[in-house]
């Protein structure tokens, strides 16, 4: 009995061995509250794309992502929870627990799941590796830390997404050249929900959707300026890229960039309740960038925004028929293609620079130069209505820019009930190539090309 029980402790001491690898992990966990979160419900209201959204069954199984701690990077534990969560889980980052990426994630196989980020993931500011290795996309100089896609996914948890974005604010301040991560990359992904989530200090766009369908996002939070002299650039809190059915609402935007931006062939988006404060309005575009590529940007709803501290409130951008540059890294012109069916509807501004503009003259300083080769790209039923506001004091006594490179490729562009004054209490509008628009605004300069 005696030599049994020596043999019983030591093989209990044998056992604790070999589970000593991993107890580090274990404690991290134990340390932490668990729960999965009820899967928030937030109906798409009040306008809709008018096309259904597939529904999404309850998830049958639940996986919780152990962390290494102390920094370490925590992919291997990310990845193996959400494959054994695949199909029909709830995966769960526990509330009160930092995990960290440092490696390039492809979740592009996801399939019926649930990611509950309850806890805070933050990515490793290793910019040489995340230059050589974050995903290039196939728009502009876009990379993203992760891609997420499949079919039937919904992140929620309340959690925070961070970019660890201040060395690369500071990097790009130095070189231009450098490739910045965007901080949530949705591509490929058809059906499914993104909400609930407060997302920080993004290196470039905080948000891609690229090549996905049927996707809302809502109560999303964003904000994360630069501490030091070197501006947060390019942060917008949404960027769209041949994506249909998609709807972005009631979320909290402080940002340095466009706050929403429709790129090429993003069709059928309704974006709606949002407060945008710093950006650059609610764009369309920038199309017509490249040449050989038709860029097609139609149905698009925007309702009730309030727009603060802004250069533009609802803005149109093109690029012209010829070759320009706005920016080193940002150069194009001679592309093809149309913008139609854009409504802007109820938009409350406060201290912004433009509260409508459109031109096709983007990145195109030469007006004379613009008005020789006018862009290859229309616009078409265009209503914008319901504005208020006073802009800010940048072109006082101007309030907007209506400008088109040529009557030709402008259109049935409506405006109604705009009530925007400058702060000295002006409506002035620079006005060109649009015709019939001195019926509708006030028209105080007739200009033939954009700015």
């Amino acid at each position: 009995m005696r030599i049994s029980s020596y043999l019983a402790v030591a093989l209990l001491e044998a056992s604790a061995a070999l589970a000593a690898p991993s107890l580090e992990a274990t404690r991290v966990e134990a340390r932490t509250s668990k729960h999965a979160s009820k899967r928030p419900h937030h109906p798409v209201a009040p306008k809709h794309c008018g096309r259904p959204f597939p529904s999404s069954p309850d998830r049958k199984k639940v996986c919780y992502v152990n962390s290494h701690g102390h920094g370490k990077d925590d992919s291997d534990y990310i990845l193996k929870a959400i494959k054994d969560c695949n199909n029909g889980g709830h995966v769960v980052f526990s509330e009160d627990t930092k995990y960290t990426i440092g490696t390039a994630l492809d979740l592009t196989f996801l399939k019926h799941i649930d990611l509950d980020i309850q806890g805070t993931i933050q990515f490793t500011n290793d910019t040489d590796y995340w230059q050589a290795n974050a995903f290039k996309q196939i728009f502009q100089n876009a990379t993203t830390f992760f891609q997420l896609g499949g079919t039937d996914v919904n992140v929620y948890g309340g959690g925070t997404i961070d970019g660890n974005g201040q060395v690369w604010y500071d990097l790009y301040a130095k070189d231009i050249y450098t490739l910045r991560p965007i901080l949530f990359g949705t591509i490929g992904l058809h059906g499914g929900v993104i909400s609930d989530l407060k997302l920080r200090y993004s290196p470039q766009y905080y948000n891609f959707v690229a090549n996905s369908t049927d996707v809302v996002f809502s109560n999303i939070d964003i904000a994360g300026a630069s501490v030091s002299t070197n501006i947060a650039k390019n942060t917008d809190g949404w960027d769209t890229y041949r994506s249909s059915n998609i709807v972005i609402q009631n979320s909290n935007i402080n940002n340095g960039d466009d706050c929403v931006s429709f790129k090429p062939n993003s069709t059928q988006i309704v974006v709606q309740n949002l407060v945008c404060n710093g950006s650059h309005g609610i764009s369309v575009g920038s199309l017509g960038q490249y040449i050989g590529q038709v860029d097609i940007v139609k149905d698009i709803y925007v309702y009730n925004i309030s727009m603060s501290n802004a250069s533009d409130g609802a803005r149109i951008k093109v690029w012209p028929g010829i070759s320009s540059a706005l920016s080193g890294d940002l150069q194009g012109g001679g592309g093809s293609g149309a913008v139609s069916n854009i409504t802007y509807d109820t938009m409350s501004i406060a201290n912004v620079d433009y509260a409508i503009e459109i031109t096709q003259c983007y990145g195109q300083k030469n007006l004379t130069l613009c008005n020789q080769f006018p862009s290859n790209l229309t616009i078409s039923d265009v209503s914008m209505r319901n504005f208020k506001g006073v802009t800010s004091t940048k072109f006082d006594p101007i309030v907007g820019y209506l400008v088109c490179s040529s009557p030709t490729v402008c259109s049935n562009i409506n405006l109604e009930n705009i009530d925007i004054v400058s702060p000295s209490g002006t409506n002035l509008y620079t006005c060109g190539s649009i015709e019939g628009i001195e019926n509708e605004v006030n028209c105080t300069t007739v200009n033939k090309g954009g700015n």
